[in-house]
């Protein structure tokens, strides 16, 4: 049995070790991730019902759309993944589109 767990842990770190830097891999922050980290708070954050302040109407949302247009893309995008965050929806990948 001690000759078959050495291997496997060799295996795994090696596994490991090539799967961290896609785990770690970042975004850069641009006009197309501030723009796609918008639309997806707008489509999946809304609220339904009378009155409602999410989606497109978010204070927090209409500002992180301001530094987008301003050209200030980093903060932006950390506006809104703290958002995202906050609401628990997770930060979509940068591959996603509706």
């Amino acid at each position: 049995m001690h000759s078959i767990l050495a291997p496997s842990i060799f295996l795994l770190l090696i596994a490991a070790a090539i799967a961290a830097p896609a785990a770690l891999a970042q975004v850069p922050p641009s006009e197309a991730r501030c723009d796609q980290l918008i639309e997806y708070f707008d489509y999946y954050g809304q609220s339904r019902g009378e009155g409602v302040t999410d989606g497109a109407r978010n204070m927090t949302r209409i500002g992180a759309q301001s530094d987008c247009d301003d050209g200030d893309y980093g903060e932006g995008i950390a506006i809104m993944e703290k958002l995202l965050r906050g609401k628990r929806m997770g930060i979509p990948g940068p591959d996603w589109s509706r």
